[in-house]
C-alpha cells in the first residue's frame, strides 16, 4: 500500500505572515472543526483497540502509551490524569517519551531516532505478555516508536497505535492501528496542531471509556478520584449530598471518615 505522509503536506493557506491576526484565528479555528470527523471515522477502529486495553486492564495487565515530542507528551498526560481522576495505581497507565522525562520539557535532539531506546525504557518496566503497548506518532514513522512496537510483536504483547497518517509504517507494525486522517496542518508539518488535537481527542476516549468499563465511575460521577485539593473534596460532598439524599454536613463529615466517595456511599448504604 502506499504510504502519504499528509500530515506533511502543504495546506490551502499561503503567506500567513501577510494575514491580519483575525484572518489566522479564523482559519486555524477552521480547521480545528474538522478534526472531531476525522475521530468520528475511527471509531470502529478506536472500539477495537480499547476493547483489547479493557480485556488487559481486567486481568491485571497494564496500559503503556509509547511516543516522542508532541505525541509523547499527550500520552504522558493521559497517563497522570488516571489516578487522580479515576483513583487507580500509578502504574496502571504508564506513558513513556523518547529522551525520557526531560524530554516532557525540553526537546531533545535525536531522541526520536533511537531504533532500540523504546523497547529498552519498555523493559524497565518489566513489560510482559499481560500488558499493552500503545504507539504514539502523528507521522506514524517515529524509529523509537516502530522499533519498540516491533519488538513488543516479538515478545507476544499486543500493540496498537495512534497516528494520523493512513498506511504508515507505525500502522504496520500495530495489530490494532488507529488512523485519524486530518490533512495538512495550517503552519505546515506543525502536528502539534490538528494531528495533536486528534490524538488528545482519542486518548480521552481510550482512557475514559476503559475506566468506565473497570468500574471506576458509578452513574456519571468520579466516586473514585482522589481528594487532593479542596475543588475536589467540595465535589465529593455534593456527589454525597446527591447520591444519598442527606445534608451538606452529613456528607462532609461521611467523607472526612472514608476519605473516598465510593467507600462513604457502601459504608453509609450499610448503616456504617
Amino acid at each position: 500500500m502506499t504510504f502519504i505522509k499528509t500530515t506533511e503536506q502543504d495546506s490551502n493557506y499561503n503567506h500567513l505572515e501577510k494575514m491580519s491576526l483575525n484572518e489566522i484565528l479564523n482559519h486555524i479555528n477552521s480547521e480545528d472543526k474538522t478534526v472531531p470527523q476525522a475521530v468520528e471515522k475511527a471509531l470502529p477502529q478506536i472500539e477495537k483497540l480499547t476493547e483489547q486495553i479493557i480485556l488487559k486492564l481486567k486481568n491485571g495487565g497494564r496500559l503503556f502509551y509509547i511516543g516522542a515530542g508532541t505525541s509523547g507528551r499527550l500520552g504522558i498526560l493521559d497517563a497522570s490524569e488516571c489516578p487522580p481522576t479515576f483513583g487507580v495505581p500509578h502504574e496502571l497507565v504508564v506513558g513513556l517519551i523518547a529522551g525520557g522525562d526531560s524530554a516532557i520539557r525540553k526537546a531533545v535532539e535525536f531522541a526520536e531516532d533511537s531504533t532500540t531506546q523504546g523497547w529498552e525504557d519498555l523493559k524497565s518496566y518489566k513489560i510482559s505478555s499481560k500488558d499493552i503497548v500503545v504507539g504514539i506518532a502523528a507521522s506514524g514513522t517515529t524509529p523509537y516508536v516502530i522499533s519498540a512496537l516491533k519488538k513488543c510483536n516479538q515478545e507476544n504483547i499486543i500493540t496498537g497505535c495512534i497516528t494520523c497518517n493512513k498506511n504508515s509504517p507505525l500502522t504496520s507494525v500495530s495489530k490494532y492501528p488507529i488512523e485519524v486522517i486530518v490533512g495538512p496542518e495550517f503552519v505546515t508539518g506543525s502536528s502539534r496542531m490538528k494531528a495533536g488535537t486528534a490524538q488528545k481527542l482519542v486518548l480521552n476516549m481510550i482512557s475514559t471509556s476503559t475506566m468506565i468499563k473497570l468500574d471506576k465511575v458509578k452513574g456519571n460521577k468520579m466516586v473514585d478520584m482522589q481528594l487532593s485539593n479542596n475543588k475536589l473534596v467540595d465535589r465529593g460532598i455534593k456527589i454525597l449530598i446527591r447520591e444519598l439524599h442527606i445534608s451538606s454536613e452529613e456528607a462532609k463529615n461521611l467523607l472526612e471518615k472514608h476519605k473516598n466517595v465510593r467507600a462513604a456511599i457502601k459504608n453509609y448504604t450499610n448503616g456504617n
